[in-house]
């Protein structure tokens, strides 16, 4: 028969079939033992699904509860030991477990009380629920679907409440669960609840109804926003757009050749705590012309040897940074490196206060390019929320122009 370290030869390598033919007692044993490689160990928790060895129960509930031991272990014994409430949610309740640093530790802690039962873990589950990262947002709701079966919808909103907007969104939830409207819910003074309640309509006549009368032109915005991924029609879109006046948020500082160009690139897929103004502006305005990338940087780099200087050729900002990607290219030119929008004319640089810089700048305005200096560049683009190494906030005009993520 083959050893564990043959059934699992490497991280994320394991003979999954393999590993349940062994017997529950020798994978119980090296899952107990820290000393053996973490991935092996999580591998052997998940082949001991429904099959744990009673006499063993108490040394894999330690491991739980060893907060030297690896996170991952830990994580995948709490979903093994759903059962051993009794024994472990005293423990998971304990106020000490607020200290918990681990990764992912404390939303597998928040999850399995709630699986385990217990109500007092509501309002930190609906924060979890309404989390931005996706995975987090799926194991909240989940365990929140999981209490409201066991003790029923009202009760559990009875614990949440509807001061925070998290608690409001899981109503909003519940209430479109239950088959209830919840077009009033656009007109919630959070815009996440809003874009919640908006995603979830799916009667274009009940929203066109809604926009004679909504309460404010935030809740008809949001309507407006609906009626348009139910329909697609712009038309109907531009048209609610000129009845409210246009409107849209001003930014000091931003004219319009850069509102244009942060705007069709970024409204459509903008964070949910988004101004509404931004989406339906996007939806009602032309956007700019593409940018022929190609003839652009063409543009940038005989302008640069033109001028005398010695410009590497462009490459991608992922090309550059060596992950990633973004909205620029670089130009590697001296000491300087020079940075080359893909979403207009835009470029910037740094070291341009020495010869090299200020003769860079000066060939790439002469070629028709809009030098974004740092008081244009630090204009913040307020309403507008973009994702940003893990922020979801509005950010600068530099960053939009010359954005990079890894």
């Amino acid at each position: 028969m083959r050893t564990i370290e043959m059934l699992v030869p490497s991280a994320g390598n394991a003979d999954t079939v393999g590993l349940l033919a062994l017997d529950a007692g020798e994978l119980t044993r090296y899952v107990a033992d820290p000393a053996y490689p973490w991935w092996r160990r999580r591998s052997c928790v998940l082949a001991l699904a429904g099959r744990v060895p009673e006499r063993y129960a108490a040394e894999l509930i330690a491991r739980v509860q060893d907060p030297d031991d690896v996170a991952e272990v830990r994580i995948a014994l709490l979903d093994l030991l759903a059962g051993r409430a009794a024994e472990l949610l005293p423990w998971l309740k304990h106020e000490d477990r607020r200290n918990e640093r681990s990764y992912a530790m404390p939303e597998a802690i928040l999850k399995a009380r709630g699986l385990f039962g217990d109500r007092s873990a509501a309002p930190e589950l609906v924060t979890l629920a309404a989390s931005p990262w996706p995975h987090r947002r799926t194991a909240g709701e989940a365990t929140m679907d999981a209490l409201v079966t066991r003790y029923g919808a009202e009760e559990i909103l009875a614990d949440t409440g509807v001061e925070r907007p998290e608690a409001r969104a899981f109503r909003v939830r519940m209430r479109h669960r239950a088959g209830a409207d919840v077009t009033d819910a656009l007109a919630d003074r959070d815009r996440g609840v809003a874009y919640l309640a908006q995603s979830l309509l799916t009667d274009p006549v009940r929203l066109r109804d809604y926009l004679g009368d909504a309460p404010t032109t935030d809740a008809a915005l949001w309507a407006a926003y609906a009626l348009h991924r139910l329909t697609g029609d712009a038309a109907e879109t531009r048209a609610v757009y000129e009845t409210l006046g246009r409107p849209r948020v001003e930014v000091d500082g931003l004219d319009e050749e850069l509102r244009s160009a942060i705007l069709h690139e970024y409204a459509s897929r903008c964070e949910r705590g988004s101004d509404p103004r931004w989406r339906v502006e996007a939806l009602c305005t032309e956007p700019p012309s593409p940018v022929a990338q190609d003839g652009q940087l063409h543009r940038a780099t005989a302008a640069l040897k033109e001028a005398g200087l010695a410009p590497e050729p462009p490459v991608p900002c992922g090309e550059h940074h060596h992950q990633g990607g973004g909205s620029y290219h670089v130009i590697e030119c001296g000491e300087g490196r020079l940075c080359v929008s893909t979403l207009g004319r835009f470029a910037t640089g740094d070291g341009t206060d020495d010869g090299i810089g200020l003769a860079a700048r000066a060939a790439l305005e002469s070629a028709g390019f809009r030098w974004i200096d740092g008081t244009t560049g630090a204009i913040r683009v307020t309403g507008l929320c973009v994702y940003y190494f893990g922020e979801r906030e509005p950010v600068s005009v530099d960053t939009l122009l010359f954005y990079w993520q890894d």
